[in-house]
């Protein structure tokens, strides 16, 4: 039987969606377990015309249903100002029933993001996206720097979770101390599902 980790997130530029994959593929090289990818759909101040119900590329919409289901969470969103983007926000406070219910609890979660500078709020952003999952009941898990890339990294990656310097115009690439960092976030993510499974 395959355990499922969600790996959720919301990306305007497509290094958010990359790091998801990343971690996805972490996840997967953990025996028993796969990955869900979903992204959120996009918000707007004013709605003039409806998003289609499949976004044009990446992964499928998330459904409620994918919260109930998954054995962990890994939760993933660009900068905005040293927080979460509104999109990511937006769901996160769509999930009160799930709230009163307990759906999440005692599950495992993971963070991770991106940001154009090097100092545009990585670390913040992701202690931002820990607090909803700490009133769901959820388990958080870090970074050890047992993992060398931790130590090695100039740009991304912290014991928060994992995350990416883009640069200003988008166009620096997930170096390898970040793609190692991402793969080792999602493995240890589902590497703490197993054990908390097999727990009595």
């Amino acid at each position: 039987m395959n355990h499922e980790i969600l790996v959720l997130y919301y990306s305007h530029s497509g290094h958010t969606a990359q790091l998801a994959r990343l971690l996805a593929r972490g996840v997967e090289e953990v025996n028993g377990f796969r990955a869900r990818l979903r992204q959120v759909p996009p918000v707007a101040p004013v709605t003039e015309i409806a998003s289609p119900p499949v976004p044009e590329q990446g992964a499928p919409y998330v459904h409620m249903q994918d919260l109930t289901e998954c054995t962990g969470l890994a939760l993933g969103s660009p900068t905005r100002f040293g927080n979460m983007a509104a999109p990511l926000k937006a769901f996160l406070d769509s999930t009160g029933s799930d709230w009163a219910s307990g759906t999440l609890v005692g599950k495992p979660a993971a963070v991770f993001t991106s940001t154009s500078t090097i100092h545009g709020g990585q670390e913040s952003t992701l202690l931002s996206m820990m607090l909803p999952l700490l009133h769901h009941g959820m388990l958080i898990v870090g970074l050890p720097y047992t993992e060398p890339a931790l130590n090695r990294s100039r740009s991304g990656g912290s014991p928060y979770g994992a995350s990416h310097w883009a640069s200003l115009d988008g166009s620096r690439e997930i170096d390898a101390d970040e793609r190692e960092l991402a793969r080792a976030l999602g493995r240890r993510l589902a590497e703490v599902a197993r054990h908390l499974q097999a727990a009595p």
